[in-house]
């Protein structure tokens, strides 16, 4: 049997959504939540075309909102696959508003979904081999190996079985926190 091999621009996505007073909150501003629904269906929609397989959000990394989107403002939402594991596949995304009168486009925000690629009876599925095809296509996939790594890192550390919170106690007073005096024992 052939591997198969795609590269991301097989898998590349892109949505524009006009948006409405439906979607606001009452200053005018699309509420974070409905970009966030908007991005899980791109992010889906981007795995399932590159591995051909239904795909399940297994996590999202940071969402940092940039800049509000605003009524009457066009929405694009671009995906891409920039890593794969076995089974698992990060969807980078990146999400644009314009200002349909003036043209002025704001970089809203940009997010990775890790997406599984699953069978009809839920398991998972091998994802076809990712063809990095120029720099930025091996500078993406570092990167998210990398922020891969890190979240697992930092899941080990922070384990209940690993944390002792008495090593930290000295850098909380740097912050706005009362600390009981019985954790001090």
């Amino acid at each position: 049997m052939d591997t198969i091999i795609k590269s991301p621009q097989d898998s590349a996505v892109e949505i524009t959504e006009l948006m409405k007073p439906m979607n606001s909150n009452f200053s005018g501003k699309i509420h974070g939540g409905y970009i966030l629904n908007l991005m899980d269906q791109i992010a889906f929609a981007c795995a399932s075309k590159y591995s051909g397989a239904y795909c399940v959000t297994a996590s999202v990394n940071t969402v940092n909102f940039l800049n509000p989107v605003e009524v009457g403002e066009f929405l694009t939402l671009k995906a891409r696959v920039n890593y794969v594991g076995n089974t698992s596949m990060t969807v980078g995304i990146r999400v644009v508003s314009e200002n349909i009168q003036t043209g002025v486009k704001k970089h809203c925000n940009s997010s990775y979904f890790v997406m599984v690629a699953k069978t009809e009876d839920g398991k998972n599925v091998t994802v076809p081999r990712l063809k990095l095809r120029n720099s930025e296509d091996v500078r993406r996939f570092i990167r998210s190996k990398s922020r891969l790594e890190t979240n697992k890192l930092r899941r080990q550390a922070f384990s209940k079985a690993a944390f002792n919170y008495k090593e930290h106690l000295e850098e909380l007073k740097d912050y706005n926190v009362y600390v009981d005096p019985s954790l001090l024992d």
